[in-house]
This record gives structure tokens, sequence and C-alpha cells, in this order.
């Protein structure tokens, strides 16, 4: 199956990036790469929500589950934790997919979302992220998987940092 790009979003000091439009019945599966996310804010989360077709507001209910792996410079900490913080349980607001992303020169995140068949009117969306960054000497590894419980069809996302603006590079491409 290839990858076709459908759209490239370059940030520069951007509250959020969205895609609103590409995103239809062409392709069963989207893939979002994001690429050299720097935040304004120390520390702080990526995240998606997204719009059924003719909604608004980017509050969609979404059951998730997220966690994280770190590894120090200095090879004296390693994590593997749930993250209750940042899942949700039919919940509306965004959700965190990268976390603690730090926002010195030598800090920055990146990872891929995949959102499967959001042009269906039948089922729930499923999705699941995988995302690397790094923070005060530290690189870490976040997984986030869930759904959107919505049988409208998905065609409006939206991803932002959970404070502050951003740097970064955000491609959608459509799988078929």
């Amino acid at each position: 199956m290839a990858m076709t790009l459908i759209t490239t979003n370059t940030e520069s000091n951007a509250a959020s990036s969205s895609f609103t439009s590409g995103i239809d019945s062409t392709y069963k599966l989207y893939i979002f790469k994001f690429i050299d996310l720097n935040p304004a804010t120390d520390s702080t989360d990526f995240q998606f929500q997204v719009n059924v077709a003719a909604a608004s507001g980017y509050n969609e209910t979404i059951t998730s589950t997220h966690f994280r792996t770190t590894h120090d410079e200095a090879d004296s900490a390693t994590t593997l934790a749930y993250q209750t913080g940042h899942d949700q349980a039919q919940g509306t607001s965004y959700q965190n997919i990268v976390n603690a992303i730090g926002n010195g020169a030598d800090e920055s995140g990146c990872g891929t979302l995949w959102l499967f068949n959001p042009s269906s009117t039948t089922y729930v969306k499923h999705f699941y992220c995988t995302g690397q960054m790094t923070f005060q000497s530290t690189s870490a590894q976040t997984f986030a998987a869930g759904y959107i419980n919505a049988t409208g069809a998905v065609d409006d996302i939206n991803f932002k940092m959970a404070s502050g603006n951003f740097d970064g590079t955000i491609k959608m491409y459509g799988v078929g």
C-alpha cells in the first residue's frame, strides 16, 4: 500500500495547525507525521482533536490510553509508566499524544499518528500514536491509542500544544 502526501503544514510560532480539507473517503487510513516540534513553553504536551462533518469546536468524545518510557543521558534513570493524566474516558478535551517536549535548542519532539477510516458513518474512529521527544537531558517515547466515539465522518483535525505556540512541520498522508 502506497502513502500519498496530501498536505504539509509548516508552522512558525503557531497556536495550532489544522487540516480542514483532504480527509475524505478516498483513503481508509490517514497518517500524520510530526517533524521537529519545538514549543515556546518548556515541557509541554502536543495534542490533537477532531470535528465530524459540519461540526465545530474540536470537542468530539474520545476514550484513550497513554504510557511513556524514559531514559536519561547519564544512564541513571529509566521509567515505563502509564500516564493517567493523559488518557480520557469519554472525554472531549484535546488528546495528549507527545508529552513534556522541551523548548531548548537541543530539545524537540516528533511522532506519527494513525487515524483509521475517518469517513465511516457507521463505526467509531480508532487511532494510535507514537512520539519521541527530548527534555532536560532525557529521551522519552510516548504511546497513545484509543477511539473517537462518533459515527459521523471526521473531516477536520487540529493539533496544538497544551500551552503556548510552536514551530514544526506536520505532514498528512493517505494510505491505500
